[in-house]
C-alpha cells in the first residue's frame, strides 16, 4: 500500500533489519503501482519475465536503467496531473532526462530534502549565499538538475545572495558585503562543486582574496567528474576552500534528478550516508550480481519518494564502494560508502558537470 509514512521515519536511526523490513514493503507497493500505470516500464518488467505478486528483497527490486529518462517519455500519471518537469543540464550532444512529477511527489521530494538537509544544518534558516546566478532558476516550471537543487535548498536559508553573474564572472561586491554582514553569524553556503572550484575558488586565489566565511556549512555536489579530470580530489577541494575562506564544514552530497529528495550526505568522516527512506545496492557490471561491502561496483539507488514516475529503484552510470553499514564513526545508522566516478565512457550529465566552460 503507497503511504507517506516514510516522511516520519527518523533519517539515521534505522538498525539494518528494522530499515530492510520498511523499504522492502514500499519498494514492492511502488513496484506494484507502477506496473499498473506506466506501460514502459509494465513491458520492461514483462520482457524480464519478473512477476510482481510477491514481495522481492530489497536485492531483487527490479532496477531500471537511469539511461533510459534520456530516451523516453516516462511517467505513471495522467498528463493533466504533471505538475513540474525537471530535466538533467544537457549540453550541446547530450540528451537531456526528463522527470515528470505531480504535486504529491514534488511534495515528497521537499519534505525529504528538509529532513536530511537539517540533520546537517540544522532547523532555523542561515542566511544564504549561493555560488551561481540567479538566471538558473529563472522558469520555475521546468527546472534543470542546477536549478531544481538551487530552489530545493534555498529553503534551508534567508537573505539570499548570489555570488556569480550571469556570465558566471565572481561578484565579489555582492560576496564581500555578504561575508561583511554575516561575520558573526552562522551561514550557509551552497554549490555544484566544479562550480564552487573554476568560478569562486580560483578566481579569489587568482586575485589573491581572503573571505571571512569560518562559520559557514557549505552543502556542494556535482562536477567531480571535471576535478577528477584536473586531478582534483576531495581533500584538495576542501584544503583549498578552508584555505580562502576559513571554512572547516564541508559536506559533498550525492544524488540526481532522476530522484530528487532521496540524497545522501557526506559526514565528518568522509563518507556518503543513506538516509532511512533510500539505499543502496553495488552491482557487478559483468554479470549484475550483489558486490560485497568493500568491492567497487555500479551503483543502484532505491527510494521510497517516486511515485509520478517509476524512479524508485535505478542503476546508475557511477561506480561506488559501500564500506560498512550502522557502524561508521559519525554515529548515523545505515550504509555509509564512496563514489568514484562515472563508469568509463558514461556521458557526462547533471548540474555543473555540464556547466560550459568559458573559453578564453
Amino acid at each position: 500500500m503507497l503511504t507517506d509514512e516514510f516522511l516520519n521515519w527518523p533519517i539515521y536511526s534505522f538498525l539494518k533489519e528494522e530499515k530492510r523490513t520498511r523499504l522492502e514493503e514500499l519498494l514492492h507497493s511502488l513496484t506494484i503501482h507502477h506496473n499498473m500505470s506506466c506501460d514502459l516500464y509494465k513491458n520492461l518488467l514483462i520482457a524480464r519475465d519478473i512477476k510482481i505478486e510477491n514481495k522481492f528483497s530489497l536485492e531483487n527490486v527490479p532496477f531500471f536503467p537511469v539511461r533510459l529518462f534520456k530516451l523516453f517519455h516516462i511517467q505513471s500519471i495522467n498528463s493533466k496531473d504533471v505538475f513540474k518537469v525537471l530535466t538533467s543540464s544537457g549540453t550541446t550532444g547530450q540528451v537531456p532526462s526528463k522527470i515528470f512529477l505531480d504535486k504529491e511527489t514534488s511534495n515528497f521530494q521537499t519534505h525529504a530534502l528538509v529532513k536530511i538537509v537539517q540533520e546537517f544544518l540544522g532547523k532555523n534558516r542561515l542566511p544564504m549565499l549561493i555560488i551561481d546566478h540567479p538566471n538558473v532558476i529563472k522558469d520555475r516550471n521546468n527546472f534543470s538538475a542546477r536549478g531544481a537543487g538551487i530552489l530545493g535548498l534555498s529553503n534551508f536559508g534567508r537573505e539570499h545572495v548570489y555570488a556569480l553573474k550571469e556570465d558566471m564572472s565572481l561578484n565579489i561586491d555582492e560576496v564581500n558585503d555578504f561575508c561583511e554582514r554575516h561575520k558573526n553569524t552562522n551561514t550557509f553556503v551552497f554549490g555544484f562543486t566544479f562550480i564552487i572550484w573554476q568560478n569562486f575558488l580560483l578566481e579569489l586565489e587568482r586575485l589573491n582574496l581572503r573571505l571571512n566565511l569560518q562559520n559557514s556549512i557549505f552543502l556542494h555536489s556535482g562536477g567531480w567528474k571535471k576535478l577528477q579530470d584536473i586531478a582534483v580530489d576531495n581533500l584538495t577541494f576542501k584544503e583549498r576552500l578552508n584555505k580562502v575562506c576559513g571554512v572547516k564544514k564541508i559536506h559533498n552530497f550525492y544524488g540526481m534528478v532522476e530522484q530528487v529528495g532521496s540524497i545522501f550526505v557526506e559526514c565528518n568522516q568522509g563518507y556518503l550516508h543513506t538516509p532511512a527512506f533510500a539505499d543502496i545496492l553495488i552491482r557487478d557490471p559483468l554479470d549484475w550480481s550483489i558486490k560485497p561491502n568493500g568491492e567497487m561496483g555500479v551503483v543502484q539507488v532505491l527510494s521510497c519518494i517516486p511515485k509520478s514516475y517509476p524512479g524508485h529503484s535505478l542503476l546508475t552510470e557511477d561506480l561506488g564502494t559501500i564500506h560498512g553499514e550502522d557502524n561508521c564513526e559519525c554515529g548515523r545508522l545505515g550504509k555509509y560508502f564512496e563514489i568514484h566516478g562515472r563508469i568509463p565512457r558514461a556521458e557526462l550529465r547533471g548540474c555543473s558537470d555540464t556547466q560550459v566552460s568559458p573559453t578564453k
